[in-house]
């Protein structure tokens, strides 16, 4: 008779903790942050087609790192969602929070019950009217959910951009305007390995959007190369 190869919960859960922390710190962080027309969400990305952040819904916006096709599954699976809770309710009760809800509670089922959890982690923007009323929520892979106040940072060196970030983004100054959130998020998502130093040739491999505060309905809108080199400029 054979004895089954026992691996205790503990070690089982490190084990998938582990893997996924590793696959998600492959993946270019992203940013996203409340300014003061709204929330700018921006990342490196070298594909012009391939994109890491993207509408869900009227007023939301999503983003993620790690595994292209299984964030981008999710992506889908939230579109889905947000249109049929739309549809079948009101367009205004679809929010955030719910979709933060259904993601946590599908990522924690792949985690706990699939054979391999997912390599992803994403984040979740909704605009409101004012400042104030802004949300921004963290999913990570194993299902657990952090709401942001004024910024958070997703993928690979989290948490060493945030600390370098929090001062300009969640500092006494007040909300950031777009110019000022956009250029300081670039510079740190651009600092060279090497040297620490910026590379400001590096611009055009960045990829940015803004939940517009003043849009009627569809805030989202992604920003092109060119505006975002402009307002990169010091």
């Amino acid at each position: 008779m054979t004895i089954p190869f026992y691996v205790s919960p503990e070690q089982l859960t490190k084990d998938r903790s582990d893997f996924a922390r590793a696959g998600v710190a492959r993946g270019k962080a992203v940013v996203a942050a409340v300014v003061a027309e709204g929330i700018l969400l921006v990342t490196q990305n070298a594909s012009q087609s391939l994109h890491k952040i993207a509408e869900i819904y009227d007023r939301i916006a999503f983003a993620g790192v790690g595994k292209y096709n299984e964030f981008e599954a999710l992506r889908r699976a939230g579109v889905r969602y947000a249109d049929l809770r739309g549809y079948s309710y009101d367009r205004v009760d679809v929010d955030a929070r719910g979709l933060a809800g259904a993601y946590a509670e599908t990522l924690g089922e792949v985690f706990t019950a699939q054979p391999k959890p997912f390599e992803v982690e994403i984040a979740l923007a909704e605009v409101g009217a004012k400042p104030q009323a802004d949300r921004i929520f963290r999913i990570g892979f194993d299902g657990s959910v952090w709401e942001a106040d004024a910024f958070l940072v997703i993928g690979g060196h989290a948490d060493e951009l945030a600390a370098a970030l929090r001062p300009a983004l969640a500092g006494d100054g007040g909300v950031p305007s777009l110019a000022d959130a956009l250029r300081v998020s670039a510079t740190s998502l651009l600092r060279r390995p090497a040297d620490g130093e910026h590379d400001p040739s590096a611009v055009d491999g960045l990829e940015a959007a803004l939940l517009d505060r003043q849009a009627p309905r569809r805030a989202f809108r992604r920003l092109a190369p060119a505006e975002i080199a402009k307002l990169t400029v010091p």
